[in-house]
Order: C-alpha cells, then structure tokens, then sequence
C-alpha cells in the first residue's frame, strides 16, 4: 500500500512491538537513521495511546525536538537529537542500546539545547570560508578547526558549534551502524588509507570501518 509502511519492514531499530495492527507510520525521510515521534512519544514514552491522541499533544506546542516546537508526527529524530516535554518538565535524547534499539536517555533540561553530529564533508568557500556539513543534515559555516569524521558539539539554540570532538586515539566513539551497532569503545589507532580504526570495547579490540563510528569524547 502506497505511502504505508508495514510494522515487519520498520526500522529493527525501532523498539516496537512486532506483532500488532499491519502497518506502522512511515517517517518523512530516512526509515533507518531515526524514529518518527509518533513512536516515541506513543510507543516509547507512553504520552498517549493512540495517533489522535499524539496529533492533540503536538497541537498544544508543547513538544520541543531540539529546542524547536514540533509540527508533524512523521518528523523524525535522529542519533542524539533531543526531544523535551514542557508540562512534564522532563527532557530526553536519543541513544543506542547495546542491543542496537533506539531508547530515550533522561537528560537535564539544560542538555536539551545540545547534541553531537559528525563531520561527513567539509568544504571552503569563497573568502576561505569552511562549511562544515553534519550527519544529521545541518551544514554551519565555522572557525572552529575540525576535520572530516570528527564530530562536533553543536547549540541548539544559538546555532552555532562549539566545540570540535577529534576522532584520535583515545577518543570514546559509538559505533552507529553495521554489526556492532549500539557498542561503545575507545579508539586503539586508526589507519586512514585502510579508512578502518581498532577500537577497544572491554577486554576485546576489533577494526571497524570510520565511516560506521561518531567520537562522542576525547
């Protein structure tokens, strides 16, 4: 059915139920990168129970996705966004388990207005201006000296970066995608021409590729 997307071919970092009514809202863009709100605040918060419910919750401007008023319960949220409930006073963000689930962190209200992207392209534009473009989409033009792959602290509500988060040995990363998805490390080397880096998760040290981790710590 066009437009529809069914609850088996969701996201299986969605944590939803599998069984259950045949069809599941399918997100604005990018199935695999996020979750619609609609999941998060009826499946995961448990703020309503049903998709009319949600619609009257949005309405009453009181959701906020990173410090902006949301609109739409297709709006995905990706990797560390956050999302806040005003009349709850309780802020969130979005993490990855262990077992590779999206779920909600509980944050302070004053970690709501930040989050950490990465760094996937990096241009110079005219008058030696760099612009740094983001896993999560945004693009900011900055003097903050940062290269490609490493991530970034970003203000939500100023709009601006920063801080510079380097990928480097002994940065703490997030592996974000492929079989190890959801694990926490630290970075034991990285060779750039094999674009892979070791990285130490407990008592073990496995390579994976650059392009599947994000540096949350130096």
């Amino acid at each position: 059915m066009a437009g529809h997307l069914t609850r088996e071919a969701a996201s299986k970092k969605w944590a939803i139920e599998r069984k259950g009514t045949t069809y599941v809202v399918r997100p604005r863009f990018s199935i695999n990168e996020g979750v619609p709100l609609l999941i998060l605040l009826r499946d995961m918060t448990k703020l309503a129970q049903t998709r009319r419910e949600v619609s009257r919750i949005i309405h009453s401007k009181q959701i906020l996705a990173n410090s902006k008023v949301v609109k739409d319960d297709k709006n995905n949220l990706l990797l560390f966004d956050t999302l806040s409930i005003l009349p709850l006073k309780k802020s969130y963000r979005i993490e990855l388990s262990e077992n590779g689930k999206f779920f909600l962190k509980e944050i302070k209200e004053n970690e709501a207005d930040k989050k950490i992207a990465k760094v996937i392209n990096k241009k110079i534009l005219k008058g030696k201006k760099t612009q740094l473009n983001l896993s999560d989409g945004r693009n900011f033009l900055s003097d903050i000296k940062c290269n490609m792959n490493d991530s970034v602290l970003v203000s939500l509500k100023e709009g601006k970066i920063e801080k510079c988060i380097p990928l480097k040995e002994k940065a703490k990363v997030i592996v974000f995608a492929g079989k190890h998805l959801g694990k926490y490390g630290e970075v034991i080397s990285i060779n750039e021409k094999e674009k892979n880096a070791k990285i130490k998760f407990g008592d073990k040290e496995i390579s994976i590729l650059i392009n599947q981790i994000m540096a949350v710590e130096e």
